[in-house]
C-alpha cells in the first residue's frame, strides 16, 4: 500500500473509534467549560492577587486540557491491540515502520489542530470575563502562549501514544501519566525546582508563564517536552518492530 492509501485507511480506523474520537473532542470541551466555570465565577477576583502572572492564569484550563490530549493519544492506539486487530493491521500493510509512522501521524495531526483550537479559544473565551484585567493578544508572552499550549497538548498526546505501544494497553498509560502530570510531578515541584523544570508537565509549561522562571526558558522548556515525547515514540517504534503482535 502507499503511503497515502495507509494514512488514509488509519484516519478512517480511528475516526470510526467513538472512545478515539470522543477523547479528542473532549479536548475542546473539557478546556472551555473549565475555562467558562473558572473565570465567570473567580476570575477577576483571582487576578486582582499582587503577583500573579496573567498569561499563564489565561491557560489555566489547559491543566485539564491535558487530561484529555493524554487519554486521546492512549486510546488512539490502544485500539490495535484489542481482538488481534493488530495482526489485520500487519496484514494489510507489512511495512511496519510504515504503519507506525501513519498511526502516529493521524495521532499528531489532529492533537495539533484540537490544541491550537482550545488554546486560542480558552484565552479569548476567558478574557470575556475578565472585565478591567483583561489581556490581549498583545501583551508580552501572550500570542507565544497560546500557540505554545496548543503544541504542548499534541506533545502529551504523542507522549502518550509512544508509550502505549510499549505498555500495550491505555490502561496502563493513563494510570501511569496521570497521576504522575497530577500528583508526582507537584511533589517533585516542591521538593526540588530545579529537576523539576526537566519533567515534561513542568518543562512544557514554561511556554504558557509570562516571564519562565529556571534555566530552559519558554520554548527551551517546550524543546524538553518534544523530547519526551520523541524518547517515547522511538521506544514505540523499536517496540512495534521487534515484537510479534
Amino acid at each position: 500500500m502507499s503511503t497515502t492509501a495507509v494514512l488514509r485507511s488509519e484516519w478512517i480506523k480511528m475516526r470510526s473509534l467513538r472512545s478515539v474520537a470522543g477523547s479528542l473532542i473532549a479536548v475542546l470541551s473539557v478546556t472551555l467549560a473549565v475555562t467558562l466555570l473558572a473565570f465567570s465565577t473567580v476570575g477577576q477576583s483571582e487576578a486582582a492577587h499582587a503577583g500573579v502572572d496573567p498569561v499563564f492564569g489565561a491557560f489555566y484550563a489547559l491543566n485539564f486540557g491535558q487530561i484529555a490530549a493524554i487519554s486521546f493519544g492512549a486510546t488512539a492506539l490502544s485500539a490495535e491491540y484489542l481482538n488481534g486487530a493488530l495482526r489485520t493491521s500487519l496484514a494489510a500493510v507489512p511495512r511496519r515502520s510504515l504503519l507506525y509512522a501513519a498511526k502516529i501521524a493521524v495521532v499528531g495531526a489532529p492533537a495539533l489542530a484540537v490544541g491550537l483550537v482550545s488554546s486560542f479559544s480558552t484565552f479569548f473565551l476567558g478574557q470575556a470575563f475578565m472585565g478591567r484585567y483583561a489581556i490581549d493578544l498583545g501583551e508580552p508572552g501572550a500570542l507565544r502562549a497560546a500557540f505554545g499550549g496548543g503544541i504542548y497538548l499534541a506533545l502529551m498526546a504523542l507522549l502518550a501514544a509512544g508509550l502505549t505501544v510499549v505498555l500495550r494497553s491505555a490502561v496502563a498509560v493513563l494510570s501511569l501519566l496521570i497521576p504522575f502530570v497530577l500528583i508526582v510531578s507537584f511533589v517533585i515541584g516542591d521538593a526540588s525546582s530545579g529537576v523539576a523544570q526537566f519533567l515534561p508537565d513542568k518543562a512544557g509549561q514554561l511556554v504558557l508563564h509570562q516571564n519562565p522562571e529556571g534555566s530552559l526558558g519558554p520554548w527551551g522548556g517546550l524543546a524538553v517536552a518534544a523530547a519526551w515525547a520523541a524518547a517515547a515514540l522511538l521506544a514505540g517504534w523499536w517496540a512495534f518492530r521487534r515484537r510479534d503482535a
